[in-house]
């Protein structure tokens, strides 16, 4: 069975639709005089000066950390490449120096345009070298090779 609905009667009022016009652009205008005279009461945030909190838990930039004596934590056990889903990460392993490691990373590579900020990697690690607590929530490059961030720009 249909259910009727009832709509209204459309007066001339209705159906002139100018008054209509005019309390819209009496909103606009409302609203662009008060972000004109009185901006300091809008619920904005000015962006560039003043940065929002961020949570703990937000996945951001990636880092790598280092040891006491400035080299890099990472042994190069390829778990955060295999725990990738995006396949971003690309690390290649060499000998280390220090008798107590095994193995250590020769290069770290992270393509942050492939990349989709899971942070599996970070669960991954069984060496805890890596992070994603870096802060950074925007990085802009004008060109697509300086997304691909070396094992030197991720230990600043």
């Amino acid at each position: 069975m249909p259910r009727i609905v009832q709509h209204p009667e459309r007066t001339l009022w209705v159906q002139a639709y100018v008054p209509e016009a005019i309390r819209g652009l009496y909103t606009t205008l409302r609203h662009f005089l008060r972000g004109l005279l009185k901006y300091e009461t809008l619920p904005t945030i000015p962006y560039p000066d003043i940065k929002p909190p961020i949570p703990d838990s937000y996945r951001s930039k990636h880092r790598l950390l280092k040891r006491a004596d400035g080299s890099p934590r990472c042994v190069a056990c390829g778990m955060c490449a295999a725990a990738c889903p995006a396949r971003c990460i690309r690390v290649e392993a060499g000998e280390s120096p220090d008798g107590l490691v095994e193995k250590r990373a020769i290069s770290f590579e992270i393509d942050h345009l492939v990349c989709v900020f899971c942070g599996l990697c970070v669960e991954a690690c069984p060496a805890d070298a890596i992070r994603m607590d870096t802060e950074k929530t925007s990085f802009v490059h004008d060109s697509r090779q300086k997304f691909l961030t070396d094992m030197g720009n991720l230990l600043k």
